[in-house]
């Protein structure tokens, strides 16, 4: 749709006067141009301006001011530009500092001095070596690490995945002995590394039904005691650590996550395991980012609870805790918008998508998403 067109539609839709439309299509063309229009999963031929519109009017004509004053003004949208800066910052900001100190404590000397210490740097250097990246979904964005750390690290210390086969596991360990000219060397320092943790539950919690921890640091685990049997030997040295680092957090995520895993390590603590789990993140939301910290989105949230359609949860959104998901996975409430895909964290209204229909002897509205999501799960 031309772009002209599509505020004239959304002008009618939301009966604006000449001086506020002219004021709303400068806000829309920029933000559009800047941001919106690069999410991936509009559909062929939508951009945001009318997928904004065609949102809209699935409200009644009253309720429209407060569903567009929430894309206004309270939407967090994270684009391509800011992701590529946090994946960029991660080996300066996190994975750096993280070697230096450990080489600091082992030497008993304080951080100032490790590159001035020719011994400390040729343990900087090894322990570097001695790295190794995995990713834990496609968010992990191990291209974008790799391109910012050439001349650093390796394309051998990155995987796309934490559960690996016979062969992958004695290319890892080769490849690493070949680095540090070590036929014993193993390795020292595991990333896991994802883009985005809203409750944590993916990661790592306590599976009811069968009794068991699951998750995807469990299926890590796995792997490495997998590893053992395959190859016949540990590929961590002992004592080694592991770092989990997402490039987004919410603040109630983060600290859900590392009280889980804190709580586990009587169960994670057999041979071969980590000595140390330490936690990074590129960017912390705040801690009053969810929309029912306040009263002032209380329109905003009644509008999630009347344009909800039961058929948006299924066995794995009940893994939050919370069965209506109006407010999002595990009653999140976030107005977030990654730009590769929206987390299902956020308000249902930003990204489901039903035909409506009787539920249960009611009748559910049919919900429009202003930014689809591309479903993991089914």
């Amino acid at each position: 749709m031309n772009e002209d067109l599509g505020l004239k539609i959304l002008s009618e839709i939301m009966a604006w006067d000449d001086e506020q439309a002219r004021r709303e299509f400068a806000w829309l063309r920029l933000m559009s141009r800047l941001k919106y229009d690069g999410y991936r999963d509009f559909q062929a031929g939508m951009r945001f301006i009318e997928s904004l519109a065609t949102w809209l009017q699935q409200f009644e004509k009253i309720e429209r001011p407060t569903a567009y004053s929430f894309v206004r003004d309270v939407l967090v949208y994270v684009g391509p530009n800011e992701m590529n800066r946090l994946v960029e910052q991660l080996y300066p900001a996190a994975v750096r500092e993280q070697i230096v100190g450990m080489v600091a404590r082992e030497r008993s000397i304080p951080r100032y001095r490790v590159l001035a210490d020719d011994q400390a740097r040729a343990a900087v250097e090894r322990l570097r070596k001695q790295t190794l990246f995995m990713g834990l979904s496609d968010g992990a964005h191990i291209d974008g690490i790799r391109h910012s750390t050439v001349g650093l690290l390796s394309n051998e210390q990155f995987v796309l995945a934490t559960q690996l086969d016979q062969q992958k596991w004695q290319d890892l360990v080769k490849d690493l002995r070949d680095r540090v000219e070590d036929e014993t060397a193993r390795f020292r320092l595991v990333y896991l590394i994802d883009d985005f943790v809203g409750t944590g539950t993916s990661f790592h919690r306590w599976n009811e039904d069968k009794s068991k921890w699951s998750g995807k640091l469990q299926r890590f685990k796995e792997s490495l005691e997998s590893a053992v049997k395959l190859i016949g030997e540990h590929v961590c040295a002992p004592g080694w650590v592991l770092c989990i680092h997402h490039y987004i957090a919410t603040d109630a995520g983060a600290k859900a996550m590392e009280d889980r895993v804190n709580g586990a390590l009587e169960h994670l603590q057999t041979n071969g395991w980590a000595k140390e789990i330490r936690f990074t993140y590129g960017s912390k939301l705040p801690a009053e980012l969810p929309i029912y910290t306040t009263q002032r989105f209380a329109d905003f949230i009644a509008l999630t609870n009347k344009y909800y359609d039961p058929a948006i949860e299924t066995k794995h959104t009940a893994i939050g805790g919370v069965p209506h998901i109006g407010l999002g996975y595990g009653g999140c409430a976030l107005p977030v918008v990654l730009d590769h895909n929206t987390p299902n964290n956020s308000v249902a209204l930003l990204w489901a998508e039903t035909e409506g229909g009787e539920r249960d002897g009611e009748k559910a509205p049919a919900m429009r998403p202003l930014f689809r999501r591309r479903q993991r799960h089914s």
